[in-house]
């Protein structure tokens, strides 16, 4: 995500006080951005580091000869090699753990240097120590040092010590971090802020975002997208402490549930437990490689897909899609991203047109047939980048569109100017890697889901959006970001009423992009709230992968689908 987005306030409060809890000024390179955002915002100033004096009089790492009689080193050799190799052959650009010299950063900020008392993996605070901490009135002190903190220095700031555990806390504790989601195979690597307590793992959690675990068995890729996509946690919940106060923190803090992890503990594993999981990952990456070799290489090829009629509709049924039929495309191209619209008592479809020789789409329209099929598409609107998820609506008595522009890093609002094909551009909200943008509007007010993309990685988070005219700028709502789950984050259609019900479509993009959407009911949506829930979740039917926009009209509804077919197409 763009810190920019939240590195200003619109509170005239004074600046919180922000101390550091740090080994040394090497750091991270993801946690010298996180620092790096709290220097750059307009509320907040870090007032104090504190530094950890038993990092500098711990024992030199253990040459050769000492690890020969380390028992629980051998029974995890094979894990510290793999580790090594995986660092060293997995091109991975912005590696999160990349370590660089904050030292000018942090140079003009008060220092306290404070040896703890240890007790095992425990750390307490001296009380002279915690006199001088609390002396500078801090309102924060971030973790990002010590290891496990017990004692007053808990309270030694107004609103705690806040630190990152990565994984999800409600099935991972322990480490190392984002390792176990790869060997269980969960579609799912999660990244929590928390205000810590005296029991270990079971902070109050402040923000979670959940992320797509990276495929495969690389333990560096799979990294990225959860250290990156949380990096703007604490700016995030630092500004809306110093606009909205503790109690809106409080308000939102994710309630705790029954830890559901297979291990009390998860640690390094053994070397029979990498033995379990990477032979028959070797095995079966080598079967696919000769599978691909017999029957030449396939891809993931979409296509669109309709039913009409009086039967059921999708959103009361149990979210199969029994009755649909498939559209195919011409020889070279694939269809996606359906959104329908009602003109002159006429129904039409917009849609994504990709075409795979020059490996970007255009937007198609087709006027749809009383019995669901299409006419001859025509080119609604083409740009010399690639354009999709063509959101259509109507305003003022007009018709807009808004499609998704991300190659070329913009989000932009089209007026039409002759039905259906011709179709001008009028302005460009805003600037930035932002996808899927979804237009409802309603009671005099323009509203607008946009998925903000992370440039490192791709984690995703919804943001919501208001104006009180399409040609007025946007203002961003207090609840930003709606979510940070990738499960639910990122648009799948047009919003939709349902009876009473008023419909978001999202996309699930953990595991497969694509693998499904679903129906979310909207239950608040104001200037002040948004509450939304999972209504039905819609998978794709057998022999396909997946599935992922779903429009409706009248009798009519239309969703797209996807599955390998050989790469010819």
């Amino acid at each position: 995500m763009d810190p920019s987005l939240f590195l200003n306030s619109q509170s005239a409060r004074v600046p919180l006080r922000i101390g550091l809890l740090l080994n040394s000024n090497k750091l991270p390179i993801w946690t010298a951005e996180v620092i790096e955002q709290i220097l750059n915002s307009s509320f907040a100033r870090v007032e104090l580091v504190v530094y950890n004096e038993a990092q500098d009089t711990a024992p030199l790492k253990r040459g050769k000869l000492a690890l020969l009689g380390d028992r629980q080193f051998h029974r995890r050799l094979l894990f510290h090699l793999y580790s090594k190799w995986d660092r060293r052959h997995t091109e991975v650009r912005d590696y999160p753990l990349r370590e660089i010299d904050c030292s000018n950063h942090l140079s003009r900020v008060s220092a306290l240097h404070v040896t703890p008392i240890v007790r095992r993996f425990e750390h307490r605070f001296s009380d002279d120590a915690i006199t001088c901490i609390r002396e500078k009135k801090l309102d924060v002190l971030l973790r990002f040092g010590f290891n496990i903190l017990r004692g007053e220095i808990l309270k030694a700031a107004r609103y705690g010590i806040w630190s990152y555990h990565h994984g999800d806390n409600d099935c991972y504790r322990g480490g190392p971090a984002y390792l176990w989601e790869l060997i269980e195979k969960n579609p799912l690597s999660g990244a929590v802020l928390q205000v810590l307590t005296e029991e270990l793992d079971a902070g109050e959690v402040l923000c979670k975002g959940q992320f797509a675990t990276c495929a495969g068995a690389s333990l560096a890729r799979n990294r990225i997208q959860p250290y990156w996509g949380a990096s703007t946690f604490v700016i995030q919940k630092l500004r809306q402490l110093h606009e909205r106060g503790w109690e809106s923190l409080e308000g939102n803090k994710i309630l705790p549930v029954p830890y559901r992890g297979r291990r009390k503990i998860y640690r390094a594993p053994t070397n029979l437990e990498m033995l379990r999981w990477l032979v028959p990952f070797v095995l079966r990456k080598t079967k696919a490689r000769a599978e691909r070799w017999f029957r030449g290489i396939r891809i993931n090829h979409w296509m669109l897909a309709v039913s009409s009629g009086q039967g059921k509709k999708l959103a009361e049924s149990s979210g199969d899609l029994k009755g649909f039929r498939q559209i195919h495309s011409p020889q070279g191209h694939f269809y996606a991203d359906p959104f329908l619209l009602e003109h002159e008592q006429k129904s039409w479809l917009f849609f994504e047109d990709f075409t795979y020789a020059e490996r970007r789409a255009v937007i198609a329209v087709a006027e749809v047939k009383e019995d669901g099929s299409l006419a001859e598409p025509l080119p609604a609107l083409s740009r010399p980048y690639h354009l999709s998820y063509p959101c259509v609506f109507r305003a003022d008595g007009e018709l807009y569109m808004v499609p998704e522009s991300r190659a070329n890093q913009s989000v932009e609002l089209y007026r039409c100017k002759r039905f259906p094909d011709d179709w001008e551009l009028v302005k460009t909200y805003m600037r930035g890697s932002a996808v899927d943008t979804t237009v409802w509007i309603e009671n005099g007010l323009c509203w607008f889901f946009v998925t903000m993309r992370e440039r490192r990685g791709g984690g995703l988070q919804l943001w919501l959006f208001y104006s009180k005219g399409i040609m007025e700028d946007w203002i961003s709502h207090p609840a930003n970001p709606i979510s940070t789950d990738v499960r639910n984050s990122r648009g799948g259609g047009a919003i939709f009423r349902d009876g009473t019900r008023l419909i978001r479509p999202s996309q699930d993009c953990s595991g497969e992009y694509g693998s499904s959407f679903t129906l979310n009911e909207i239950l608040a949506l104001t200037p002040q709230e948004y509450i939304e829930r999972p209504y039905l979740t819609v998978k794709p039917p057998a022999g396909m992968a997946g599935t992922h926009t779903y429009s409706r009209l009248d009798g009519i509804e239309f969703t797209d689908i996807f599955g390998p077919m050989p790469c010819a197409r």
